[in-house]
């Protein structure tokens, strides 16, 4: 099977360290860059500046309350984009407002799930959203 390349878009160290642990426990091969704001992950995306060379994702893990610009904002501008928006995008954050949850998927977020609070817990759900994601479904290439 061929590497995923996952984009995490985080800016809490715990939570990083955590979905990095949870890949590393599973059978997939998996690469994971990590930007820790709305601007780097849109430059990351649209590859402008420091991330001029980087590789398409195959999915998109993206918290909500992130620095620069939001989760929203940015799930916003990748669903905008005509090759962009075929990435999955899936919310992975703490913020379980029912607000969020709309506002998500009037954005066309493809998956939202609200961040377990246990470590054993959070690292099941990374897997059950690798599973889902990598096994399970056929991306868009």
């Amino acid at each position: 099977m061929q590497e995923a390349h996952i984009l995490l878009v985080e800016d809490n160290e715990g939570d990083i360290f955590l979905t990095m642990d949870a890949f590393e426990e599973s059978k997939l091969l998996t690469k994971i860059s990590v930007v820790k704001n709305g601007a780097d992950a849109l430059d990351f995306l649209f590859q402008e500046g420091k991330y001029k060379d980087a590789l398409k994702p195959d999915i998109i893990l993206l918290d909500i309350n992130i620095p620069i610009y939001n989760g929203q904002e940015v799930l916003k501008k990748i669903k905008a984009d005509p090759i962009l928006k075929k990435i999955p995008v899936i919310m992975l954050t703490t913020s379980s407002s029912e607000k969020d949850i709309h506002e998500a998927y009037e954005y066309h977020a493809n998956s939202y799930v609200i961040k377990p609070l246990e470590m054993e817990d959070f690292i099941a759900a990374v897997l059950k959203i690798e599973d889902f994601w990598l096994q399970l479904v056929k991306l868009a290439k």
